[in-house]
């Protein structure tokens, strides 16, 4: 069942990406293409792989697309024609690369919220059931339904077409991509809530579908610095939670535990890609991710040389949380009292007033600077304002160890 499970989880994305550069109607082919991924895991394991999956799957979406197309008949007649065709011939041979980007480029339209982007990419493009999104961001089945319904409705009203964006648009469009799918691996990564610490079924996900982009564009410098980001950031995850999922924070892992076949490649990806031009965001953050991974131990770590990374992050990015790490890096390289002062001007940001790290942050370096009760009184407030479990439990067993 878990390989049938996988593969129309593969499938799923190719699919709908037929029915839409045919049909169009992005909406209903959604729901088309649903319906024929629950006919088949239903029938697969009983009856048998078809001989050729993929056309089994488009041939099903069609037939219930062309249902849904005549039920619409009256308000929609200009798709009338294409609605009569009884049985729809197995997609032709298809750019299929092609329609994949074009698919991840819809699901991020502009039309759509962030939250919506997300929610809409693990559906179409992940191939994830509404059931499985709602459960990775602690919603019910019924608020997520709603939640892609919303998204999808907005991708039909906007006019959107299935197809390439123009020149013009294409740079804005896929770093609309890079955001979502950078959003994806953090909320699986770091789990914002919950009783977990991460969600792997989400950066898994993110690594999985980031790959594909790659092998899309494989000369775009910072598709590839965001695979190799995830990669060095993803190898350390073994290494992140001890008994009963309690957090280890970075400096007390045993890195022996760390992923190196993934470290390797992450800095293969990275080497390949920084030559190619001026290094973007996500290669500067994978950058700063390989001198971590790379540090045989937490006090070997080339805090100075990262310092100087998120400097230059900080140039072409305005990120209040960047701004955080950075104040971290300094600490580190040059002292904790220069570090509280950044801290200080971070804090004024009202974008992390209810953000926890600020005070994490803050409690970290007070304890570093021997600042004891300031440090506790810091760390007792990050913990009131994690929504994280794990996160809370760490930050509350810091205060203790002060007391």
């Amino acid at each position: 069942m878990d390989e049938v499970s996988d593969l129309l989880r593969g499938y799923a994305p190719q699919v709908l990406a037929a029915l839409v550069r045919r049909y169009g109607h992005f909406d209903s082919a959604e729901d088309a293409v649903q319906e024929a991924l629950l006919a088949a895991a239903t029938q697969w394991p009983e009856q048998g792989l078809p001989d050729d999956p993929r056309a089994w799957l488009i041939t099903v979406a069609a037939r219930r697309l062309t249902d849904l197309l005549r039920a619409e008949e009256a308000r929609r007649r200009r798709e009338l024609s294409a609605a009569r065709c009884e049985d729809p011939p197995v997609d032709r041979p298809s750019t299929s690369s092609d329609d994949t980007l074009s698919l991840l480029l819809l699901c991020c339209h502009p039309a759509l919220t962030p939250d919506a982007r997300v929610a809409l990419t693990l559906r179409a493009a992940g191939g994830l059931s509404t059931a499985e999104i709602a459960r990775a961001f602690l919603v019910s089945e019924t608020t997520m339904g709603k939640r892609i319904t919303r998204a999808k409705k907005a991708i039909r009203d906007s006019g959107a077409i299935f197809a390439p964006p123009s020149p013009a648009d294409r740079p804005a469009r896929l770093a609309a991509v890079l955001h979502v799918l950078y959003l994806i691996f953090t909320e699986g990564y770091a789990a914002t809530s919950g009783a977990d610490l991460y969600r792997i079924e989400l950066s898994g996900e993110a690594i999985r579908l980031t790959r594909l982009l790659h092998r899309l564009l494989p000369a775009d410098g910072e598709v590839g610095g965001l695979l190799a980001l995830m990669l060095l950031t993803d190898a350390r995850r073994p290494a992140r939670t001890g008994l009963g999922g309690a957090l280890i924070p970075m400096a007390d892992q045993d890195r022996r535990r760390w992923d190196t076949d993934l470290i390797a490649e992450g800095i293969a990806l990275l080497t390949a890609t920084l030559p190619q031009g001026v290094p973007g965001p996500y290669q500067l953050q994978a950058a700063i991710a390989a001198l971590h991974d790379e540090a045989p131990t937490y006090a070997d770590t080339d805090w100075p040389q990262i310092a100087l990374l998120y400097e230059r992050l900080l140039d072409l990015v305005e990120n209040p949380v960047i701004a955080l790490n950075h104040a971290v890096a300094v600490a580190m390289s040059r002292g904790p009292e220069e570090g509280l002062a950044l801290v200080a001007e971070v804090a004024a940001d009202p974008r992390l007033a209810m953000d926890h790290r600020v005070h994490a942050v803050r409690a970290h370096l007070l304890e570093t600077a021997g600042d004891a009760d300031g440090a506790r009184a810091a760390y007792l407030a990050a913990a009131e304002q994690a929504t994280s479990l794990p996160q809370q439990r760490y930050l509350r067993e810091r205060a203790a160890r002060l007391t």
